[in-house]
């Protein structure tokens, strides 16, 4: 088989960028370190839940938090945010599938961290793009809904593997759809054995005790 110089030359283009996006991540996690701030990523497709997720943290106010908000258009989301006392900016990616290390900076230096204990990264609602992204965060939440299927960690191993806790989101539909919790936590610690996982709903409040503490029990680390 004849090489492919200009398939060497994409290679090398993206391993540039991904280390000079891992240095700048490095620097946001130092920043995050010297406020005391825990820094949680957010990823999901579309529709899981992120958003309603953070709506319910500030309706319960277990903890201090803003918001770095991503999208491809509009400001709904953050505006949802503002509308229950949240500090969330918003970038407008326009085409970009996910958020990096350079667009995370840019949005901290317009945010307040006076008294704040978390900032969660919102990432685009994508499968794919996000996980091949440090953003400089901590740790990383996959929210993964009933309605998707229990199959999507198979379909999308690289979000998986980079998760530190899945949540099944809207877990109130689960006898309306075929979808087994246990097999996605199985199939998740194939990828990676020490991942945690959390069923949640919105709509009834179950999980939400769970993933408070979850989140408190690494604000103390």
């Amino acid at each position: 088989m004849q090489d492919n110089p200009q398939l060497k030359k994409s290679l090398d283009l993206v391993e540039k960028v991904l280390s000079k996006n891992d240095k700048e991540a490095i620097k946001i996690r130092e920043f995050f370190d010297s406020k005391g701030i825990l820094g949680l990523n957010l990823m999901s497709s579309p529709g899981s839940g992120k958003t309603t997720t953070l709506e319910q943290l500030a309706l319960r106010k277990p903890f201090a938090f803003n918001v770095v908000e991503g999208d491809l258009e509009t400001e709904n989301d953050a505006n949802k945010l503002r509308g229950k006392g949240i500090e969330a900016i918003q970038i407008q990616t326009g085409s970009a599938c996910h958020l990096d290390a350079f667009m995370i900076s840019n949005a901290l230096s317009q945010m307040h961290f006076e008294g704040i204990d978390v900032c969660f990264v919102e990432n685009i609602g994508n499968l794919v793009c996000p996980a091949s992204y440090d953003v400089g965060t901590h740790y990383n939440i996959v929210l993964l809904s009933v309605t998707e299927g229990d199959d999507k960690v198979e379909k999308y191993p690289v979000m998986f593997k980079e998760a530190d806790l899945v949540i099944v989101s809207k877990c109130d539909l689960i006898e309306h759809f075929d979808f087994e919790p246990s097999l996605v936590l199985e199939r998740a610690r194939k990828l990676n054995p020490k991942v945690e996982m959390i069923e949640l709903s919105s709509k009834s409040g179950e999980g939400f005790d769970k993933l408070i503490s979850w989140i408190n029990q690494r604000r103390k680390k």
